[in-house]
């Protein structure tokens, strides 16, 4: 064993495929790219998520309350990296990557359509935002494209790095 840099920790405790946020707020779309966030609870579905003060969409999701998590599939890596190196201050991101946005049910932010799964999500706790930049979200409606349901995700490893997953194993359950 060697010594781990403790800057370098989050590249192993990684936790969970990277995401696309979209917001909408005054009739203006964003998306970004995140890959800080978790599950939290089941039933109802709640995901902690982390979007940074300095992100555009930070002033948003606070204000509305309201995003959609996007999940991209694999081959959608290019556009997902390019939409992380880039600011909506200074860009409209859906029509520099050729987005599909589709009005969401329950909430004002769009889906995307090149995303295999789309979660419309409302913010439900806020009392983490100003300390920790975390936002605990609860999903109020989900969308999958059945036509893609073997998509395989996106996982960043830090530094540009990203692992793509792969085989599925499976064990037998004895959570109820």
């Amino acid at each position: 064993m060697r010594d781990l840099p403790l800057a370098r920790v989050y590249q192993f405790i990684e936790p969970g495929p990277v995401v696309l946020l979209t917001t909408a707020e005054r009739g203006h779309l964003n998306v970004m790219t995140m890959s800080w966030h978790m599950m939290v609870e089941f039933e109802p579905p709640l995901i902690a998520c982390i979007v940074g003060e300095g992100d555009y969409s930070f002033a948003a999701l606070r204000r509305t309350g309201e995003c959609v998590i996007a999940i991209p599939a694999a081959e959608l890596a290019s556009t997902v990296v390019g939409i992380g190196n880039c600011s909506g201050r200074d860009v409209d991101k859906f029509a520099r990557f050729g987005l599909t946005a589709r009005p969401a049910r329950l909430v004002t932010a769009p889906l995307i359509a090149e995303c295999f799964v789309n979660l419309e999500c409302r913010g439900i706790d806020m009392r983490l935002v100003r300390r920790y930049d975390m936002f605990v979200l609860e999903v109020i409606k989900g969308w999958i494209d059945p036509a893609r349901r073997n998509a395989r995700t996106l996982h960043h490893r830090g530094f540009g790095r990203f692992a793509v997953d792969g085989e599925t194993i499976s064990f037998r359950s004895r959570m109820r």
